[in-house]
């Protein structure tokens, strides 16, 4: 299902995302009609087209199509908003700036999820506090970690350092609780909910140090909590209690209704 500004979107009116690849976006879980941290996912929208357009976004305009799209809908499934401008060329992007409102929606996953075996790949995303459409070097990171028999990839700065996964935030049990690494990284969603719970810390956190970690788990809307059963050739516990702390809050978290 696909709808633009709450119409039944046609194939060429796409084309131009597709061949500029220009735009920012949110993912959303809905369960239910609801959705965790849905004001969180409307400030980056608003946030990030402010960034990528210079525009304003009216974020009940983006709900109004969001709920018209998905109203009829049960259970759970992911819905992704893409914002962009249709008549933006590859040679004038300064000229994005009537944003236009993309809702598409897939089914998702049952939670919680099994663990991940990541690949530790030397990657930096592109002005990575936004969550854009660029995903080419993300996606080639995380082909180049299945080839290797992982599941995704674990990006790895130049000076060692861990900052996110191939579309999801990393986290850390260390000795003196959850650590999250000191990057560039996006600030997801699912991490600032998860944030408000407990006592959290970031610091840097080379790759030495994370594999060394007593627990590791990756983060976003779709997956939830979900732990890391590796790290290259490291093996982490997938069964600790914090672990288990933080994926039973999130799961108990209601949602904003839609």
């Amino acid at each position: 299902m696909a709808e633009l500004n709450g119409r039944p979107v046609a194939p060429d009116a796409l084309l131009t995302l597709a061949l500029t690849s220009y735009g920012h976006f949110t993912s959303m879980r809905v369960d239910n009609q609801r959705v965790r941290g849905l004001g969180l996912h409307m400030e980056r929208l608003v946030r990030d087209c402010r960034v990528v357009m210079g525009a304003e976004l009216d974020p009940e305009r983006v709900l109004g199509y969001v709920r018209r799209a998905t109203s009829d809908l049960t259970g759970s499934f992911v819905v992704r908003v893409t914002i962009f401008d249709p008549a933006v060329t590859m040679g004038r992007p300064d000229k994005a700036d009537n944003p236009h409102v993309l809702v598409t929606v897939r089914p998702a996953a049952d939670l919680p999820m099994p663990p991940l075996r990541v690949k530790s790949v030397r990657y930096e995303r592109d002005v990575p506090t936004v969550k854009h459409v660029g995903l080419f070097g993300a996606l080639h990171a995380r082909r180049t970690a299945l080839l290797d028999g992982a599941d995704d990839a674990l990006f790895i700065g130049p000076d060692d350092r861990v900052s996110e996964g191939g579309t999801w935030n990393v986290g850390f049990i260390g000795e003196d609780g959850v650590v999250w690494p000191k990057a560039d990284v996006l600030p997801g969603v699912t991490m600032a909910l998860l944030q408000q719970s407990g006592h959290h810390s970031t610091a840097p956190v080379t790759l030495a140090e994370a594999q060394g970690m007593q627990a590791a788990f990756a983060t976003n809307t779709a997956i939830g909590v979900r732990a890391l059963a590796s790290i290259d050739d490291v093996p982490m516990t997938t069964e600790h209690p914090l672990l288990t702390q933080l994926r039973d809050s999130y799961l108990a978290i209601p949602g904003e209704r839609l």
